[in-house]
């Protein structure tokens, strides 16, 4: 059995242990043990207990264990730097790690720093915490990995096999840098409206918000064929944004988003790894933003009143 490490035991990370624990050996790896036992509702709302191996950074270099052949880094993208640096002292510099996060922050910075194979994962798998000792699968999706530089196919294809025979269909494609992007226009679209107004994604579709969420795409659309990243489902511009991303709100339209779920929690949000390379692509464009910077400053507000 290959070992997979998962480090940052939050949604995604548990689901991607629960998913993975009947296949491979898993550890998961935080700031502090979890129980052993956990728990886990699927999308028809069956609850499984399983138990999960739980370790801190310290007491799994205290273990001498064996090299695992992926480290998941599950992690919030601002601080997927500081989770690695947690383990560069008990992983080999050749260690392959698969980067979960959302936005387009943590992806070039760990691949250019990294000197082992770096993979990039961009799913559409709905999850969200609900304590401790559980973590519901919101919704299905689909999972799709490669890597920025082409290089590491074959692991991609790997990893795409494994995950999908753990019930989390995945494809290892050669264009991931496109999807992360795409993925960054779906979450900057659903990601601060549900998180500054307490709703979970399906409740955009009401009347108070469609307006938001149009002017929003208009901007990301903008900024995307600007950055010569093609519109999903070889559509038109502007209506093949906008088609993608009520697509997935009505597939997760009863998550949870992990933007929320921060200001629920009283977090820091990823407003500077989603909104902040859109942003700042605009301003280098020459685009306007002025909704996306609104919503950046109104998150930023709320951020600070914790």
């Amino acid at each position: 059995m290959h070992t997979h490490w998962i480090l940052g035991p939050g949604a995604i990370g548990r689901l991607l242990a629960h998913s993975l624990t009947p296949f491979v050996d898993v550890a998961v790896i935080g700031r502090r043990a979890l129980p052993a036992r956990q728990l886990l509702t699927t999308p028809e709302g069956e609850v499984h207990a399983q138990h999960l191996t739980s370790l801190t950074a310290e007491q799994l270099a205290a273990d001498a264990p064996v090299p695992p052949a992926f480290v998941h880094i599950t992690t919030k993208a601002m601080a997927a730097e500081t989770a690695l640096e947690s383990l560069i002292s008990i992983i080999a510099p050749s260690t392959p790690l698969v980067l979960w996060q959302n936005g387009f922050y943590a992806q070039p910075l760990i691949t250019q720093t990294w000197p082992g194979p770096v993979l990039c994962a961009t799913t559409t798998e709905g999850a969200y915490l609900t304590g401790d000792d559980g973590v519901v699968h919101a919704g299905r999706g689909h999972t799709y990995v490669g890597d920025l530089n082409n290089q590491h196919s074959k692991l991609a294809e790997t990893l795409a096999k494994t995950l999908t025979q753990a019930g989390l269909a995945a494809t290892a494609v050669d264009d991931i840098r496109q999807r992360l992007w795409q993925k960054l226009a779906v979450n900057a679209a659903i990601n601060p409206l549900v998180a500054l107004h307490g709703v979970r994604n399906g409740e955009l579709r009401g009347d108070g918000f469609v307006n938001q969420v149009v002017a929003v795409v208009k901007e990301v659309a903008s900024i995307m064929l600007a950055e010569s990243i093609q519109p999903p489902n070889n559509g038109q511009g502007e209506e093949a944004w906008l088609a993608l991303v009520w697509q997935v709100i009505e597939s997760t339209a009863n998550n949870k988003a992990s933007m929320l779920q921060d200001v629920e929690a009283k977090r820091p949000t990823e407003r500077g790894a989603i909104l902040g390379p859109l942003i700042e692509s605009a301003e280098r464009h020459g685009l306007g933003c002025e909704v996306l910077q609104g919503l950046d400053d109104e998150l930023a507000v709320l951020e600070a009143s914790f």
